[in-house]
């Protein structure tokens, strides 16, 4: 077992593995002398995306160069030498969170293959549905797998293209050939992708933050189903795709963009404050105090103090430097461990009845530990408000969500939820409170604006691995590449 998963491992068993996490971020760049240093710390920016492993790949006009480690960017690429081994003006980046695949060096991206029209480097945000399938029939049809990532099946039907033309064969990531830098959204739009400009240089990210640090221009989000192909002769943009409905993946906003970004032209921090609004007009709580969860839940936080005219205050302590060096606890550190993370400000919620403020519940470690933590500190009475719906279902496009049986909302009504984290009150966030604080009136049951199945369990395709459907034609991933 790696270190990594190891430390997985023991997250999970100190209360620090009930989050949601994402697969990834991208970030892309064409004709700029500094391409390396600017996707590195386009990088950075992406952290949250992805902390198991970072990689980079250079053209420098004859050949590709690539570095590929686990870890944090900061670990590989704060390094000169290691800038200085990466030249080139196009260059493509990833940071990794595996939702597929092991947590290994073999399946840290962007993955680089010799193809028939030569080199070509892919970095793919999110979970192929049907990568199990297809990743079966190639290698019956005699392909030989390097890793574990479903990435690595795009490679192959890339490879096996009978298309003369390379947008024919390309979707849903972002690549580099020794000519061209390409990228591509899912048809539905379900993970994010940004177009920026640089001292003249076209950019690729996930986000719009990973533009900021660099100073770059946001031009415009890549709609839904786009095949954005840049090279010297400029930017083309095709729509392989039949027309479909946007329908973005809803936990963008709740959890997984920072803050600062601005996602389908809406700011997430002002969204997120929308949640804590929309929560204390659905859910109020007679309390002195309102606390955040950090740090994801600090903007509802401050919404809901707002709107419910209570004062907010910082009673949990975060600490960010949380290294990877606690392995093998004893039972007893074990159940100290959340306090690696999180910190009772005693002075804040002695005496006081509070309101806990988080993003989502889901599997209920954490949060036993948090409230028992205030309790601890000497709060009064300790009322759970949850930002967004009771997840219920699991996800199959790049968020790692447990399965169905290990959700607690799933397994738990909304007393049995409250009894188990041991809070005065629980509630969470209406599915239409959601879509009010996304700026809808309410959500469209017969045209839902967002991807929101692990509220709704209405998947927006087909889960061939997990049915052994066939998706429709439009739908796949595959388009007509195989």
């Amino acid at each position: 077992m790696s270190v990594a998963n190891e430390f997985d491992k023991q997250a999970d068993n100190l209360g620090m593995g009930d989050t949601l996490r994402e697969e990834c971020g991208v970030f892309g760049i064409f004709g700029h002398p500094d391409a390396t240093a600017l996707t590195a710390l386009g990088l950075h920016a992406l952290q949250h995306r992805g902390q198991e492993a970072a990689g980079i790949v250079v053209y420098d006009g004859k050949r590709f160069h690539s570095e590929r480690r686990l870890g944090l960017v900061g670990d590989t690429f704060s390094k000169r030498h290691v800038i200085e081994r990466l030249p080139g003006s196009a260059a493509v980046g990833h940071v990794r969170y595996s939702t597929t695949g092991e947590t290994i060096l073999r399946n840290v991206q962007p993955l680089f293959a010799e193809l028939d029209g030569g080199g070509f480097a892919v970095a793919h945000n999110g979970n192929l549905t049907n990568a199990l399938s297809l990743r079966r029939q190639l290698v019956r049809d005699g392909a030989i797998m390097q890793s574990t990532s479903d990435t690595e099946v795009i490679l192959h039907l890339l490879a096996r293209s009978k298309r003369a033309r390379f947008v024919e064969r390309f979707v849903s990531l972002v690549g580099l050939t020794n000519k061209k830098l390409v990228g591509a959204r899912d048809p539905l739009g379900i993970r994010p992708l940004v177009l920026g400009e640089l001292d003249g240089a076209p950019i690729l990210t996930s986000e719009t933050c990973a533009l900021d640090i660099i100073g770059a221009k946001f031009v415009r989000d890549v709609e839904n189903g786009e095949v954005i192909i840049i090279g010297e002769a400029g930017i083309e943009s095709h729509k392989p795709f039949p027309v479909m409905q946007p329908r973005p993946c809803i936990f963008e906003y709740i959890y997984f963009a920072r803050p600062d970004s601005i996602v389908g032209g809406k700011s997430v921090y002002q969204v997120r404050r929308n949640l804590g609004t929309e929560l204390a007009r659905e859910s109020p709580a007679n309390a002195d105090i309102v606390v955040p969860v950090p740090d994801s839940g600090v903007p509802a936080a401050i919404g809901f103090a707002q709107a419910s005219g209570l004062n907010y205050e910082l009673g949990i302590i975060r600490n960010h430097y949380v290294g990877r060096t606690f392995i093998e606890p004893t039972q007893q550190i074990r159940e100290l461990g959340v306090r690696m993370k999180h910190s009772a400000n005693r002075a804040a919620v002695a005496g006081k009845r509070i309101v806990l403020i988080d993003d989502s519940l889901v599997r209920g470690t954490t949060s036993v530990k948090i409230v028992r933590m205030m309790r601890e500190a000497g709060a009064k009475e300790v009322h759970f408000r949850i930002a967004s719906p009771p997840i219920t279902h699991p996800d199959f496009y790049g968020i790692d969500t447990p399965d169905k049986d290990k959700l607690l909302a799933a397994t738990h009504d909304l007393e049995g939820m409250r009894k188990y984290i041991g809070a005065d009150s629980l509630a969470f966030l209406s599915v239409d409170g959601l879509y009010r604080a996304m700026g809808h009136e309410k959500r469209n049951p017969e045209k839902p604006q967002y991807t929101d199945h692990c509220f709704t369990g209405e998947y927006p395709t087909p889960l061939t691995d997990k049915t052994g459907e066939i998706a429709p034609r439009q739908l796949s991933l595959l388009a007509e590449a195989s």
